[in-house]
């Protein structure tokens, strides 16, 4: 297994265990992929929930570039709703699962074909 299937097994297992779903490894694997290099480098492949600008980060790049969502304050209550299922005193919250988490939210899946 390559270092990406590693990651991909850790993001299910977050997903299983810290979050109480059941990942859809399809749609997993291909949000994974979608979040490029960043994956490898331990700043970028974590959310820091608690601040401010980087949720903000999450909800413009990926949310309104990425999902087309239109900006409102629902998407920041949903990156609220994924950070507080993640549980805000997981030090680790990797991007992949709170992006797969807020794909999911949307009902988006449709964006990873």
């Amino acid at each position: 297994m390559g270092k990406r299937d590693d990651l991909i097994a850790k993001y299910a297992d977050d997903l299983k265990n810290k979050c109480g779903m059941t990942p859809d490894m399809d749609l997993l694997t291909k949000v994974t992929i979608g979040c490029g290099p960043a994956i490898y480098n331990d700043d970028a492949s974590t959310v820091a929930g608690s601040q401010a600008s980087e949720l903000e980060t999450v909800k413009t790049n990926f949310l309104i570039k990425k999902l087309g969502l239109k900006d409102g304050p629902e998407l920041m209550d949903a990156i609220n709703s994924v950070i507080e299922t993640y549980g805000k005193s997981e030090r680790n919250k990797y991007r992949a699962v709170v992006y797969y988490m807020l794909t999911k939210h949307f009902g988006k899946e449709s964006v990873y074909g």
